[in-house]
């Protein structure tokens, strides 16, 4: 029985559900993005905004993006590149050939937006960079991903999350006992940085419609992490401290993983004082009230109680615990106990695609459309440019008739 079988979504603490954010027309309806990205922060950022209605037009070299192969020995698509590209149009173009430049400079002539993530330099000896894209179409917005910006020291070097962690401090903050950092299981400057380019991207079409202008944008993974280190820069100039806000780094007991009767996780954050009291009188201790932010160490007697009462029972019990009680508990879940687990399962935000796909939504509280499925590689080459030629014809009709 794992914390996904209980409670039931009856017996979780009731509230209305707010309005959707979607409505009935896209958010991002009739918004063209060309997308040049590959393996991961691209297509992050580009399908946040194909789930609020974007059309993104996925631009891919006759080889495939990479993230296809990211991981996997077969000629499957992998994981990587189906989960993060969905609802996408893919067009094969080689960018290295005259024709497969002029295609590409064509279809920016029809768009809002590009985001791409070469190394700085590579689009432009592409003759697709922002000079030649604005050219094309002044009123473009234009997001360059990189590790570490165009003009930095280290703007040419090759760099992975895990650096982009390692450089910006944030790597330093996730620690064992023996002060050795923990290889993360999950690729945190990817993703912020993928939010942070869609978010660069938008701020820069709302720019365009106030000033008719396009805009250039470079989003740096690196000093996107930076940005998340805020508390901690400010308080080592103050103090010294190396470790942010002291009590939620896991230094009190109210504001900490607690292990369970069956080798689980509980997570407690009963920061408010109405919240340790609601625990402590729910576990009839009301004698730890008063050790709301007592230090969580080994000769703390309340704190070693308060790790003999979590491995008294399951975790399953402690998340009915949590969901009866208003104190901030709550289980530490493990990806398979995601799509079950009510929060997510009732709006589907974990939810298997009619492909038999397990994705996840982007805006849980926005109308969705149809189940859209990743592209094969290529599947809308022939429709989006037979499209752009009628559309040059149509222009160029219009233009001689009006000779």
């Amino acid at each position: 029985m794992t914390p996904n079988d209980e409670p039931s979504a009856e017996n979780m603490r009731q509230t209305e559900p707010l309005p959707s954010s979607g409505g009935a027309q896209p958010l991002l309806e009739n918004i063209r993005v060309i997308d040049f990205t590959q393996y991961l922060p691209g297509p992050f950022a580009t399908l946040r905004l194909a789930e609020l209605g974007a059309e993104v037009i996925k631009i891919e070299p006759p080889d495939g993006d990479p993230a296809r192969h990211t991981g996997v020995d077969n000629e499957s698509d992998s994981p990587v590149f189906l989960a993060h590209n969905r609802g996408k149009k893919s067009v094969v173009l080689n960018l290295k050939t005259s024709e497969g430049r002029l295609a590409a400079l064509e279809l920016v002539r029809s768009a809002d937006a590009i985001v791409e993530s070469f190394r700085p330099g590579v689009m432009e000896k592409l003759g697709l960079g922002y000079e030649e894209a604005m050219q094309a179409n002044a009123k473009i917005v234009y997001i360059s991903i990189t590790g570490y910006g165009d003009k930095s020291p280290l703007a040419y070097f090759g760099s992975h999350d895990i650096n982009y962690m390692a450089l910006s401090g944030a790597l330093a903050q996730l620690k064992d006992s023996a002060g050795r950092p923990i290889h993360p299981t999950n690729t945190f400057a990817d993703f912020f940085g993928g939010i942070a380019a869609s978010e660069r991207l938008l701020a820069g079409l709302v720019s365009m419609q106030h000033t008719g202008k396009g805009s250039y944008h470079v989003i740096s993974l690196a000093e996107t992490m930076v940005s998340l280190m805020g508390n901690h820069v400010m308080i080592e100039k103050l103090n010294g401290g190396q470790n942010g806000v002291e009590i939620l780094n896991g230094t009190i007991v109210s504001y900490h993983l607690y292990e369970t009767k069956d080798g689980r996780h509980i997570s407690m954050g009963a920061l408010e004082p109405k919240f340790w009291k609601n625990f402590c009188h729910a576990a009839g201790r009301d004698e730890w009230v008063s050790a709301h932010f007592s230090k969580a160490v080994p000769d703390n007697p309340i704190y070693l109680q308060i790790i003999e009462l979590f491995k008294s029972r399951t975790l399953r019990e402690w998340t009915e615990f949590g969901h009866s009680v208003d104190c901030c508990l709550v289980p530490v879940l493990d990806a398979g106990e995601l799509a079950d687990f009510p929060l997510f399962k009732n709006k589907g935000i974990v939810h298997d695609s009619t492909g038999g796909l397990r994705q996840v939504k982007m805006h849980g509280d926005v109308n969705q459309p149809d189940e859209a499925h990743p592209p094969e590689k290529g599947s809308s080459t022939s429709d989006v440019l037979k499209e752009m030629i009628q559309d040059y014809r149509i222009k160029a009709g219009s233009a001689s008739s009006n000779s």
